[in-house]
């Protein structure tokens, strides 16, 4: 397959697959709308992460809601990485219908077109989230098994108490990796739109003979990611904040985590997705297996800037947010060959170099959260 339509393709993940798949000898198409949270009011001169792959791609201005717009991005292509998404947990708690619209309607879209006209599509690659597993995996000493709680309550929270919580369990569930045989129970919206992008892809594409690989990735960050919105990516955000003298709000304790997972890491996977065979029908978790907490973020950052701003532990939490997750990685190890190459103490030493060599962006990060403040979502 040497034709390859990546939609969101100039988007963090998108546009750095696209030149890594034009230097190993593929062919590139893109569909991407060029949405200004992302790419800025006038992304010739405000995304450099378009002006990368800018005459480098056969490049579509169009929406994936958009039947037209499909119909011109799939001719003569043979593989399509699926990443076009409202992307954001918080955001899509309030933005409903647009996440809806935007991830799972988009997704509908492609499959109506590639059960119903004529195509040379022969794989679909689909990223899905970790967001599916919402609270991820835990394991009880108590019931001697593994068990998968519940969204955390405002009860709770409201009261500092941040841990999840499961039956009447009283001892405290120890954290495990999770498996893509874990239970699918998403907190978010976004979650929900993102478990059902691959549940239709994985149901649809078989049937009509085509391949289906999803990527359930964790928390991608690298060179390159949008310092301006203030709606996803921590590393990004806290970024920001540090570099206009900003505090950090710790939410919740500090102690929830993550797990980061460098970009070159994220594309060396979806290439394998898009080049072995034996990744049909699967869905991968793509990350490194080790989860870091947010305190740690923190400080590692502000150490990276040489820039003292306080830290203020508020105790704020954000309903539809989850306490912990980070991926158990071993399929993806044994089938696609996949090794994460970039440790996070790496990988966060080249972002904040990368940091340090742009323009310090306008911190709207108040303005976000003032938006969830309106909703009731942010306590």
């Amino acid at each position: 397959m040497k034709q390859i339509l990546i939609t969101g393709g100039a988007g963090f993940i998108g546009s750095n697959l696209s030149l890594k798949l034009i230097n190993k000898g593929y062919k590139v198409k893109i569909l991407d709308n060029l949405s200004e949270q992302i790419h800025g009011i006038n992304p010739d001169l405000t995304s450099p992460l378009y002006n990368s792959i800018k005459g480098k791609v056969e490049f579509i201005n169009g929406s994936v809601t958009d039947r037209l717009d499909w119909l011109n991005a799939i001719k003569d292509v043979e593989c399509v990485v699926h990443l076009a998404a409202e992307t954001g947990t918080g955001q899509s708690m309030y933005n409903i219908y647009n996440y809806v619209n935007v991830n799972i309607c988009g997704t509908a879209l492609l499959l109506d077109i590639l059960t119903n006209e004529k195509h040379n599509v022969k794989r679909v690659v689909v990223a899905e989230s970790r967001a599916i597993y919402g609270e991820g995996r835990y394991f009880s000493d108590e019931l001697d098994n593994y068990v998968y709680p519940d969204e955390r309550t405002e009860e709770f929270m409201s009261k500092g108490d941040f841990d999840v919580k499961y039956m009447d369990c009283k001892l405290p569930l120890k954290l495990v990796s999770t498996t893509e045989d874990s239970q699918i129970h998403p907190t978010s919206v976004y979650g929900i739109t993102k478990q059902v992008q691959g549940q239709l892809i994985h149901l649809v594409c078989p049937k009509i003979g085509i391949d289906a690989v999803s990527f359930r990735y964790q928390n991608v960050y690298g060179p390159g990611q949008s310092l301006s919105n203030p709606y996803t990516g921590i590393l990004s955000i806290f970024s920001t904040r540090i570099k206009n003298g900003n505090g950090l709000n710790i939410f919740e304790d500090g102690k929830e985590t993550r797990d980061f997972v460098y970009i070159d890491d994220v594309v060396d996977a979806t290439i394998l997705g898009i080049e072995v065979n034996e990744a049909a029908g699967n869905a991968f978790n793509i990350g490194t297996g080790v989860a870091t907490d947010v305190l740690t973020i923190a400080n590692t950052l502000i150490d990276k800037y040489n820039i003292s701003v306080p830290i203020v532990m508020s105790g704020n939490y954000r309903l539809g947010d989850i306490r912990h997750n980070f991926a158990d990685i071993s399929l993806a190890k044994n089938i696609l060959g996949y090794e994460p190459k970039w440790s996070f103490s790496d990988g966060i030493g080249e972002f904040a170099r990368w940091v340090n060599e742009q323009e310090v962006q306008e911190d709207r990060y108040e303005i976000s959260i003032e938006e969830m403040k309106l909703k009731g979502l942010y306590k």
